[in-house]
């Protein structure tokens, strides 16, 4: 059993899905401190290596019992499951990356939603896209998030076919939903997605989702009634082929670090200024400091609980 140390506020760098990063505070969990040296050495493991070549290599869960350690964009999962391949309502896609894993809260969470999505005239259920790793951990390739297994792209292609097979998976694409550079929705776009979007940001487990400015917006004029569930759709880069839902840490899981908290309101002002900007964008911030290079996370970047993740057979 790993021993658990008192640990200050961890400052992650949390990326939607991919290239672009959001920086966020997260909140503070006592029971998450990084790996030492000695702690990575100790389990046989090459301290300089990357982890995301590590935990990248793992095809299968951890033997132990479920649970997320760290923050979305720097953490790992002990005892995964596995989403399967194809159920009554979802099909996940891109099965040679083997991302079909989460904690087990996310794939109840993924056929509750897709039980609901069925229900909508053209869709049958849903296109799954990645959750995460088999161990969780940095990925080889894409996000820096997806991380801890409470992450899950949902394609915006209308799962009509839910017989595709596993050729079939790898060469189809989902369909882009936005126009003018992600001002606005396009022709694709549907009742019906908003819908979906409502009920995946309506379940009491998500903590945000992640879509495109456009659709934010649209939702925020299409909205009739109760608009609190807007307030977890978050505008953010790409996210027009999917949308990206980001559960909250389940209760009981001392390990796993929230994202901080939404601010207060629908969000709706914020999103159309990002619309407007996109329209108009503002000059350049001649003071902006440069970005910083991305340094790829070795073993004791991630926390202490994340080498015996690795090492369990």
């Amino acid at each position: 059993m790993l021993r658990i140390l008192t640990a200050s506020a961890l400052v992650l760098t949390i990326a939607a899905c991919g290239g672009k990063r959001e920086h966020v505070r997260t909140q503070t969990s006592k029971d998450v401190v990084p790996a030492s040296t000695a702690d990575v050495r100790a389990s046989g493991i090459d301290p300089t290596t990357w982890a995301k070549k590590l935990f990248g290599a793992m095809k299968l869960a951890s033997a132990q019992s479920p649970a997320p350690y760290g923050g979305y964009a720097k953490g790992c999962i002990g005892g995964a499951e596995q989403l399967s391949e194809t159920g009554p309502t979802w099909q996940a896609m891109r099965l040679s990356r083997n991302r079909n894993w989460g904690h087990p809260e996310t794939i109840a969470y993924i056929k509750r939603l897709s039980a609901t999505a069925a229900a909508q005239p053209g869709w049958n259920g849903l296109y799954i896209g990645d959750i995460s790793q088999p161990r969780g951990g940095p990925m080889l390739t894409g996000h820096r998030s997806h991380q801890i297994g409470l992450d899950i792209d949902i394609w915006m292609r209308p799962a009509d076919n839910l017989g595709l097979s596993a050729t079939q998976r790898e060469n189809i694409s989902s369909i882009s939903m936005r126009r003018e550079r992600g001002a606005f929705t396009n022709s694709s776009w549907t009742r019906a997605h908003h819908n979906i979007l409502k009920a995946a940001a309506s379940d009491p487990a998500v903590a945000r989702i992640f879509v495109f400015p456009g659709a934010k917006v649209q939702m925020c004029k299409d909205a009739k009634g109760d608009r609190s569930w807007l307030r977890k759709i978050r505008p953010w880069w790409g996210h027009h082929y999917h949308f990206h839902v980001r559960l909250n840490c389940p209760k009981g899981a001392t390990g796993c670090v929230n994202q901080a908290a939404i601010p207060a309101g629908d969000g709706c002002d914020a999103a159309q200024k990002w619309v407007n900007d996109i329209l108009n964008p503002p000059p350049p911030d001649p003071n902006a400091p440069p970005p910083k290079p991305r340094r790829e996370y070795v073993m004791s970047d991630l926390p202490r609980q994340c080498v015996n993740v690795l090492s369990s057979r």
